[in-house]
């Protein structure tokens, strides 16, 4: 009887060190996955805080709530199934599918840097007054809508990175990269357009110090929402041009990649201590110069259809 359960206490151990390293594995690949979306996750960030403009103070926080719900729908009700599905029966289809996103946030980086120059850019629809809650509610939905396109590239990018893991495996790195994006992501936007609603806050209390970082808050929240519509819009010319490259790759067309690996590899040992930064600094700005290429193209075949049309 000892014996045999010291067998089973064995087991028991041996299953649990298994388990701790498959968990360790998934929580290694969603890290890298959730890396990889970065550009996307930054630029989710950038455009979600306009949701709220013009609405109730009170409403900011409930509404973003709102949103991140809908969010969540959409990373584990639609896209979960559909890339779970997808890698069982059409893996073939990862690649080209992910392209076709990234070719949609080349397009959209390359009509926001567009729009900077006073190019012609997104038709803008004519807004007519409604009450508070249609208006509300209206937003919300655009919100989700928005977020359904931006979930599914990050959703994308984190099933390219395990499709060779075990399906079970794929599924637990998707659901923790969906849910742990949705809550970074929402937090940050909670913060942000709070933000002037906590300068206000600390600028009305006594101390000079709370006063002077009151002040720094709500100055600096324009200042803010700017670096991060910049930052949102690089960061998306750059993953949707690193995402075309490496496809290209992938299917056989081995430029513009070669030619970028040449370089980076090029300053990488030119470099010293600093080559591994320079080097991923060319490779990411070759990634973007090429995105913002595929994108201008995009944007500028589309315009001249859209003349055409009308």
């Amino acid at each position: 009887m000892p014996s045999g359960l010291v067998a089973l206490l064995d087991d028991v151990a041996g299953i649990t060190k298994l388990a701790a390293a498959s968990l360790d594995d998934v929580g290694a690949a969603a890290g890298k996955a959730g890396t990889k979306a970065v550009g996307v996750v930054v630029d989710d960030t950038a455009v979600t805080p306009r949701y709220v403009v013009g609405l109730a103070p009170e409403r900011e926080l409930p509404i973003i709530a709102k949103i991140a719900l809908g969010s969540l729908r959409n990373k584990l009700l639609i896209l979960l199934p559909a890339a779970l599905i997808l890698s069982a029966f059409a893996p073939w289809a990862i690649t080209p599918l992910l392209m076709l996103g990234g070719a949609f946030l080349c397009f959209e980086g390359a009509e926001k840097v567009l729009e900077a120059f006073g190019a012609a850019g997104h038709e803008e629809v004519e807004e007519t007054p409604m009450e508070a809650a249609h208006l509300e509610a209206s937003k919300v939905s655009g919100a989700i809508r928005t977020d359904l396109i931006l979930s599914a590239e990050i959703m994308a990018i984190a099933l390219a990175d395990v499709a060779d893991s075990p399906l079970l495996t794929q599924g637990v790195v998707l659901v923790i990269v969906g849910v742990g994006i949705t809550i970074a992501v929402y937090g940050v936007v909670g913060l942000i357009v709070k933000m002037d609603d906590i300068g206000l806050h600390l600028a009305r209390r006594r101390a000079a110090s709370a006063q002077l970082i009151g002040r720094w808050l709500v100055r600096g929240m324009p200042v803010l929402m700017q670096v991060l519509s910049v930052v949102g819009t690089a960061a998306m010319i750059w993953v949707g041009g690193g995402i075309l490259v490496h496809g290209l790759e992938v299917l056989g067309v081995h430029e513009p990649a070669g030619t970028i690996h040449h370089a980076q590899e090029a300053v990488a040992h030119a470099s010293g201590p600093l080559g591994g930064f320079l080097g991923w600094l060319v490779t990411a700005t070759a990634s973007g110069i090429f995105g913002l290429i595929v994108g201008g193209l995009i944007a500028f075949a589309l315009h001249q259809i859209h003349k055409l049309r009308h």
